[in-house]
């Protein structure tokens, strides 16, 4: 898969990048997306729900009156579930959600979901953008210019490394956002319309993998 390099005003640069098949021109599995952005998304959640039992409550332990001759149903003490202000009864206790998924499982998942997003020309790869100050209007009038809808589309830019000045430029669109490509994974690219990366990241992919002697 070939694609050209952009500058910040849209046009071509006269450069392209050759995206390797393996990694952006599979045939995706739908199924282990679906797993990684399960596990992506139950790792978010803090898991601190927590109710007091019958044992927790405050009230006396004394028996509200006696078992039998009142015409009454039994009774046990006031911190009886049935009352108000009672324990309650099989409530939710602090665990994890935390799933498990297998190395290469994820691997597939962030290789599927990449070739889907470059199936539905979501991919872009524009210069290396590099600000001398951080500059909002200047990154929205670069957006603008790659044909971007700032308004109605989310968009994640990719770069090699943290950049200081790119991130505080993006940081109040709320519909941008930014990552460097060792932290990217599969609920990132799904929850994007594009994926704009820029030549020094997407090179990355097309390197040859060094070999320790």
């Amino acid at each position: 898969m070939t694609l050209d390099i952009l500058n910040i005003e849209g046009k071509k640069t006269g450069r392209s990048v050759e995206l390797p098949e393996e990694i952006f021109g599979v045939e995706p599995n739908n199924h282990v997306i679906y797993l990684a952005v399960k596990q992506y998304l139950a790792a978010q959640r803090q898991g601190t729900h927590k109710v007091k039992t019958r044992a927790e409550v405050k009230g006396a332990s004394r028996k509200l009156h006696k078992q039998k001759g009142t015409g009454g149903s039994r009774k046990g003490n006031i911190r009886n579930p049935l009352y108000k202000g009672g324990g309650t009864i099989f409530g939710p206790k602090p665990h994890r959600y935390d799933i498990k998924l297998n190395r290469k499982v994820k691997d597939l998942a962030k290789i599927s979901a990449l070739s889907a997003k470059a199936k539905e020309n979501g991919i872009i790869v524009l210069e290396d953008v590099n600000f001398d100050a951080p500059k909002t209007k200047q990154f929205v009038s670069i957006l603008k210019n790659l044909s971007i809808n700032v308004e109605g589309k989310k968009t994640l830019l990719v770069l090699p490394e943290y950049n200081d000045n790119v991130y505080l430029s993006l940081r109040n669109l709320p519909s941008v956002g930014g990552t460097v490509l060792s932290d990217i994974n599969t609920y990132d690219i799904v929850n994007t319309n594009y994926l704009v990366f820029t030549e020094s990241a997407v090179k990355i992919f097309t390197e040859e993998p060094t070999v320790e002697a």
